[in-house]
């Protein structure tokens, strides 16, 4: 069965029970007038399933598809209602199916719901995850889209929309400023010839703007000239990327002088709009272009022209307001600025300008209020700066006379209060205070059309606001004089804000969209920091409507979860920004973004934008007011997605162990303005089963049905009946025949168990006094008792996340000399050295660089130099320390309390701006010849922690991973830290400080990841990949335990299996380190699960497990009952995906080449998704000729080639020799040695 091919299924019928209702009313059937479905219906509709959305005709020309999925949606409904819900789970599957082509979420989401709650093994049907993904992408419940599409692709990496998930991931991913991520998912789409909502060019485009939005403008500048080279590329993409070039030559930071930057910046802009005159975004952003230059009269004509060709825009009218104060008319700038605020009144930029206008213009207290307004404003970049200018004046209007104010309130009732009191009336104002009703009618030109047409009826403040509209308008196209260049905050000085999803008409092809007024979204923290992306445009395909959805990240909760997070019209939070979608009714018709906003404005929405409030959402989705989600019962099962988060202890562990479907009591309540109600929760379910009746759906008539075929041939996972204890004869006999139909997959899980997911928090949880436990530490007197077998057990016991041995180096009487500084320098001074630039704090906090706030992001710079350089960095950093000590110890002599001077230096260091470091780390000595004197101390070391022994299974990979199976050094100098991070894979580590200086160790046990990936998801990071640093209130708030102690000289740290650690030096010294992995039954376990989830993630995984389990077979007897099993379902599932793959090809005419390995070679990863590929390598034609063997697995090659023509098939293994591994490995008898440590015996 082929996954990526979506057929049309044979009917099938709903069952006994649907028979028996069906025919008890089929003699009324002519008199009601009930809807049945023929036969030839039936047969199309068991073709159709999320796998069409975006492909299906639904609207306009396809009118009679979607009246037949009207008509089979309320035959469904009617059966529900008459079997009071108690129908098969496949059946509510279908419903979904049928809503979600009809594009009515709400209604596909209970289907959906229903299903989850009925189907334990719901995650192996993909169509069903794909589904739900679009519904949460929908939503902007970006966490859980991103949860369900990456289950999608882990479940069936062949799915057919695998392209359009890479799309969806890479933008969601792009908002939540995961740009590493976001670019991998955007490749990955690029690479697949498969049909997508985007074309080739579009996604290029994203490409392009995801490296400008990282201000690599070098990179971006690059991929736009070259998709500007493109062969028929489109007049609105061509605008959109020469807007992209000309902002950024303005903004970025670009070679060059700055007149020639600008000169650039106006040229690409004047081109963009020669592709796309009736672009108000490129009118704007030229208008600022001739603002920064001194031409003033352009500016104005640039601005009046954005303001004709677009819907009103807060940027625009701030930049007006700005122009108009530079030319000393301070009431036309005030009434620019109102303009502004009315238009969004979270607009710190106008704020700002406004609070200086009234400084200006001697009137503090309006200043001070507009200086508030601004610092409400979550977007508000410098709250500090205004909150000190507050109290300033404050201060000085209470020490000096009142001064007689240039505008009097009196013409200026917007200020009579903290908030804007708009001048015009409640319905007059309405479309301009309200982002959902953003319409061209609610431009100011607008509203001086109306005031004058009701100019008798107008009250004093109406009147003056006519009178000042009148004479700023004339100005306007009379021009003015030119000005000096502002030093007023112009929105978004730096950046303006624009969408991390710029251009896409998503167009997919012979789809349709019906427009609605009302989308449903979920606006949330949503401002992007960066060039402004406009949309590709407006103007794309005038037969096919619009639809317009906030685009925007969700927040991520922790713990218990709900379907849709809390949500905020503002989005100071994170640095990126408002990302608008146009078109994107889930099938991403197209993508669009116009800055209207200062990089400080967290409701930064396109003037020409419908977004709908939370409140819209219809009622089925939300429960009762309440501050908190609701707990007992749904925590267990808060949503259709999330619901399965139960800590599972085995890899094998059964789904019904992990999968929790009970069902909130009625009573549960939910906050209905913020969250949305657990999907398990009757609140949210549509479709009632108890004989309550369908929400928000009439039938007026009796239906019955005949037979409807509601399978749609859900790509399900098949099974194969063999065991760890079948022979390899079996297993071949099981797999014969199946690569026609079955379903290629490399996990290496059972197949009952779902896909992988962060462990909650222990429970119960820890009490307070419990959370600084003492670690464990063992103390060394001489060699015997290094050697000691408890210490191994010791130290490998799960129980213990942490060992520390001290006095090791002096027991066992180590050379530390020999990984000092001087030694180093003496035996390879151009070494290369990886340096990380960070910021000095104190250990226990993490800072912004301003020194506001405390945060989790951790600074850390890449670069690279050669150990003699950072040797003398080292130096000279604690020669400037001594500097200061003597300094310091002669304030001492002249101070008499040296606690509060000590005191006095703390609170300053908290306060920022922070000193930089250097830390020179991942120093390698793999090089047994240039180091050999200091890997033959290593050998002195006991067998459980050397480099190289036969009881660590990386010393079986059969090649190096450096730093892993290799040793690594770090030079440090005070403050150098080791981000937070679990070593490669859970393998345990080994670390020795060589002095002379101390360092600290924070540590936190494998159970409590699940929290720390939740606090990074939180913090908008990337638990693996990111650079993170945790707050230790949060942990402790959090009940999670946290280890806490000093590194000596000579100390060796062992960091267990899974353990999350980080380390900040406290001194001047040097450490070495290296991975080890012991041949336990949880190692291995960790390894596995760890794996797993990289895969999951689309993270490479550093160590090829695959590839260590067979040689671990050839080489090791494990006597270990549960390790044994684990490896030996490891190879059982490897064997078969061999075999079925091999008969496949075979099947399908593609010839294997033998190839071989040679001594030595590493394992081989996908070079495209980085994946390991074992055994059976899909090599390009080019690069076999070449002998490059550039790697592909079997998904990436066929995405690039269909029918594999452009690929060869290398295999490196007989499979005659992997069966006779299988057939040998067994479990070998317990051994008896009380003084061996490992359970295994060496082949």
């Amino acid at each position: 069965m082929k996954s990526c091919g979506v057929t049309v299924a044979t009917t099938t019928s709903f069952g006994d029970e649907a028979k028996k209702m069906a025919a008890g009313k089929a003699s009324g059937e002519s008199k009601e007038g009930s809807l049945s479905l023929t036969a030839e219906e039936e047969e199309v509709l068991g073709g159709l399933d999320s796998r069409l959305f975006g492909f299906v005709r639904v609207h306009e020309d396809g009118a009679r598809t979607k009246a037949l999925l009207d008509k089979a949606v309320r035959c469904y409904e009617s059966l529900i209602l008459k079997a009071e819900g108690k129908m098969e789970s496949d059946f509510f599957c279908q419903l979904g199916h049928f809503n979600l082509l009809l594009e009515d979420y709400p209604k596909a989401l209970s289907a959906y719901q229903r299903y989850y709650s009925m189907h334990s093994d719901y995650w192996k049907n993909s169509a069903f995850l794909y589904g739900l993904g679009l519904v949460y992408f929908y939503y902007n419940a970006f966490h859980w889209a991103i949860q369900a599409f990456q289950e999608v692709l882990y479940v069936d990496p062949s799915f057919c929309r695998a392209k359009e998930i890479h799309l969806r991931l890479g933008l969601m991913f792009k908002v939540n400023t995961d740009y590493e991520s976001s670019l991998k998912h955007f490749q990955l789409a690029l690479i697949d010839s498969n049909p997508c909502t985007l074309s080739s060019v579009e996604i290029q485009f994203h490409i392009a703007h995801l490296y400008e939005t990282q201000q690599k403008y070098h990179f971006a500048k690059e991929a736009y000239e070259q998709l500007l080279q493109t062969e028929n590329l489109s007049s609105q993409v061509k605008a959109t990327v020469l807007q992209q070039l000309g902002w950024m030559y303005h903004n970025g930071d670009l070679l060059g002088d700055r007149t020639t930057k600008d000169s650039y910046a106006i040229q690409y802009l004047q081109k963009s709009l020669e592709a796309d005159p009736n672009s108000g975004q490129s009118w704007y952003l030229l208008g600022r272009c001739y603002s920064s230059i001194g031409k003033v009269q352009d500016a104005f004509i640039s601005y009046r022209q954005s303001i004709d060709k677009s819907e009103a825009s807060a940027d625009t009218w701030c930049s007006i307001g700005v122009l108009y104060q530079q030319q000393n008319q301070p009431m036309d700038a005030l009434q620019a600025y109102i303009c502004a605020v009315q238009l969004d009144h979270g607009h710190a930029a106008a704020w700002m300008d406004l609070g200086t206008l009234y400084e200006s213009c001697n009137q503090p207290q309006d200043a001070i209020k507009c200086y508030l307004n601004a610092t409400r404003s979550k977007s508000c970049s410098n709250t500090s700066t205004l909150a000190g200018r507050i109290k300033f004046l404050q201060a000085s209007n209470a020490h000096h006379p009142k001064t007689e104010p240039v505008l009097c309130l009196s013409q200026t009732p917007i200020l009579q209060q903290s908030l804007p009191v708009h001048m015009i009336s409640s319905s007059q104002v309405d479309g301009l205070s309200s982002p959902a009703k953003r319409k061209r009618k609610s431009s100011p030109t607008k509203l001086l059309e109306q005031l004058c047409a009701n100019k008798d009826n107008l009250n004093t403040g109406e009147k003056l606001m006519l009178e000042q509209l009148e004479s700023q308008f004339v100005l306007m196209q009379q021009g003015l004089h030119k000005g000096q260049r502002s030093h007023l905050s112009e929105p978004n000085d730096e950046q303006l804000p624009f969408s991390t999803g710029p251009v896409q008409y998503l167009q997919p092809a012979s789809t349709g969209i019906k427009k609605q007024t009302a989308h449903q979204t979920l606006p949330s923290n949503s401002l992007t920091h960066g060039v402004p992306l406009n949309h590709l445009s407006s103007h794309i395909a005038t037969s096919i409507g619009q639809q317009d959805t906030a685009f925007t990240k969700d927040s991520k909760p922790s713990g218990n979860r709900s379907l849709v997070p809390e949500t905020s019209r503002h989005a100071g939070d994170t640095p990126n920004g408002c990302v608008v979608v146009k078109g994107l009714s889930n099938h991403v018709e197209r993508l669009t973004a116009e800055p209207v906003c200062s990089p400080n404005n967290g409701n930064c929405t396109s003037p020409n934008l419908l977004i709908s409030d939370s409140s819209q959402i219809p009622t089925s989705l939300f429960g009762k007011a309440s501050d908190n989600v609701g707990t007992g019962a749904c925590d267990k099962a808060s949503n259709i997605h999330p619901a399965v988060y139960t800590k599972t202890n085995s890899v094998t562990s059964s789904p019904s162990s992990v999968i929790s479907t009970t069902t909130p009591s009625k009573s549960t309540e939910q906050k209905a303005t913020h969250t949305v109600t657990s999907l398990t929760s009757p609140q949210s379910r549509l479709l009632t089963i108890n004989g309550e009746g369908i929400d928000n759906l009439q039938i007026s008539e009796r239906t019955d049905m005949s037979i409807i075929n509601h399978k749609s041939s859900p790509q399900i996972i098949p099974s194969m009946c063999v065991s760890i204890y079948s022979s390899s004869t079996e297993v071949l006999k099981a797999c014969r025949n199946l690569g026609k139909n079955g379903l290629y997959n490399s996990r290496i899980f059972s197949d009952k168990c779902p896909p992988p997911r962060p462990p909650t928090s222990p429970y119960p949880p820890l009490p307070k006094d419990k959370l600084n436990p003492p670690t464990p530490s063992i103390y060394l007197e001489n060699k015997r008792d290094a050697f000691f077998p408890p210490l191994h057990q010791f130290c490998t016991n799960p129980k213990n996340p942490v060992t520390v041995i001290r006095g090791l180096a002096g027991a066992l009487k180590l050379d530390l000399g020999l990984f000092s500084t001087k030694t180093l320098v003496e035996a390879s001074n151009e070494h290369v050295v990886e340096v990380r630039t960070q910021l000095l704090q104190p250990a226990d906090e993490n800072w912004d660089p301003t020194g506001t706030k405390k945060i989790w992001h951790c600074e850390s710079n890449r670069s690279l130099t050669t150990i003699a350089k950072y040797a003398q960095y080292q130096a000279s950093s604690f020669q400037e320390s001594l500097r200061e000590e003597n300094e310091k110890r002669m304030q001492h002599k002249e101070y008499s309390d040296n606690e509060s001077t000590s005191s006095d230096f703390s609170g300053k260091r908290r306060k920022g701006p922070f000193k930089t470091i250097k830390f020179g780390t991942n120093i390698d000595l793999s090089d047994d010849k240039k180091w050999k004197l200091q890997l033959r101390e290593l050998t002195k070391l006991p067998a459980f922690v050397r480099v190289v022994s036969a009881g660590n299974l990386l010393s079986h990979l059969g090649h190096t991973i450096l730093g892993m199976n290799t040793v690594q050094l770090y030079m440090k100098v005070p403050g150098s830290r080791t981000p937070g991070h679990q070593e490669n894979n859970n393998f345990c580590s080994v670390n020795i400080n060589i002095g002379p200086g101390d360092c600290e160790w924070f540590v936190v046990p494998e159970d409590y990841w699940g929290v720390l990936n939740d606090f990074c998801e939180k913090n908008n990071l990337n638990f693996l990949m990111s650079s993170w640093w945790p707050n230790l209130e949060d942990l402790y708030e959090a009940n999670v335990p946290v280890y806490r102690f000093i590194q000596r000289p000579g100390d060796l740290v062992w960091i267990n299996a899974g353990t999350v650690h980080w380390v900040q030096a406290v001194g001047w010294c040097n450490n070495i380190a290296w991975n080890v992995g012991p041949l336990t039954a949880c190692q291995y376990k960790l390894a596995v699960e760890r794996y797993e989830w990289n895969k999951l993630q689309s993270v490479k995984s550093v160590v090829p497990m695959v590839h260590l389990s067979w040689n671990m077979a050839r080489n090791i007897k494990v006597s270990d009952p549960k390790l044994f099993e684990m490896i030996k379902y490891c190879l059982l599932k490897v064997l078969k995906q061999c075999q079925t793959l091999r008969e496949a090809l075979i099947t399908a005419g593609k010839e294997i080449m033998w190839h071989g390995r040679t001594n030595d070679e590493p394992a081989h990863y996908c070079s495209i998704c980085e994946v390991e590929v074992f055994n059976l390598l899909f090599v390009t034609n080019e690069s076999n000729s070449q002998k490059t063997y550039i790697v592909h697995c079997q998904d990436c090659a066929r995405k690039t080639s269909g029918n594999l023509d452009n690929f060869v098939v290398l295999e490196q293994y007989k499979m005659e020799d992997l069966l006779q591994i299988y057939d040998q490995f067994t479990l070998a008898p317990s051994l008896t040695s009380s003084s061996s440590y490992c359970p295994v015996n060496i082949k």
